[in-house]
């Protein structure tokens, strides 16, 4: 009696955005890519406060994920569209309500109406004009975002480098967030399980009360924030995803685009 052979497994494909999206032409038929992921988890994170569940960052992160673990993509990959064109998540007031859409390259993902409380409700006449994003909204963002991270000498730079241009001060405050993840860093340097490392999220919750002084981020900003972070870790090519410079970087894209 002959043995039977096992049958090989088809080839995987990548998860593509058509394969969770009513997109179009290019951006169709791109692999969803981790740093795309991480990069509507910052926006989304922005405007909610919070990952949306079931929204796009949600659908995105899990399809990344599994893209990188069969190999389609890398950690550190952004799909050409997302990165030349951005990620954004736009607010829009109106009378008693709400829309946020969501959108990579300029084609939408996804779109929701919300009813707004009513003491903003009673605000929103005619054009609003939005606040812009601060720096150190985006740094509290990255408690959301890469919370579970342990804090690494990198963090700490970048996190230095956003106090300085949210204070406009190189001055480091004892018991600032600066001199907090300094510490944490160094003491995490000292262990070997992440499970007793201090994260990142212990160190950013509420960053935005925690400045003296804050600002609206800009590209500026970003770019120095970018290369604090880069310049501490010479592992890095890219920003860690969802972590601070990213952070950083996405509100002053959507900063420039409401303005």
């Amino acid at each position: 009696m002959s043995q039977e052979q096992p049958q090989r497994p088809e080839t995987e494909q990548p998860l593509k955005y058509r394969d969770f999206f009513n997109v179009k032409g290019e951006l169709a038929d791109q692999p969803i890519a981790p740093q795309d992921a991480a990069m509507m988890q910052s926006a989304e994170s922005m405007v909610f406060g919070k990952n949306q569940k079931g929204g796009p960052a949600s659908v995105m992160q899990t399809a990344a994920a599994k893209n990188e673990r069969s190999g389609h993509v890398s950690h550190e990959d952004t799909t050409q569209l997302a990165g030349d064109e951005g990620v954004t998540v736009a607010e829009t007031k109106l009378p008693g309500r709400r829309i946020i859409t969501e959108s990579v390259a300029g084609q939408v993902l996804g779109r929701y109406v919300e009813p707004l409380p009513a003491t903003a409700a009673a605000t929103t006449e005619g054009d609003v004009e939005e606040a812009p994003i601060t720096i150190g909204e985006a740094l509290a963002a990255t408690a959301l975002t890469a919370g579970e991270k342990p804090v690494e000498q990198s963090d700490a730079a970048a996190i230095q480098a956003a106090e300085a241009r949210a204070t406009g001060s190189s001055v480091v405050t004892p018991g600032g967030l600066a001199a907090t993840a300094q510490s944490a860093a160094s003491a995490n340097e000292g262990l070997t399980q992440d499970v007793d490392k201090i994260k990142l999220n212990d160190v950013l919750t509420g960053a935005a009360a925690k400045l003296p002084a804050d600002k609206a981020a800009t590209r500026q900003d970003a770019q120095g924030v970018m290369e604090a972070e880069l310049r501490n870790n010479p592992s890095l090519t890219t920003a860690y995803p969802g972590g601070v410079a990213a952070s950083v970087a996405a509100a002053a894209r959507l900063n420039e685009r409401s303005s």
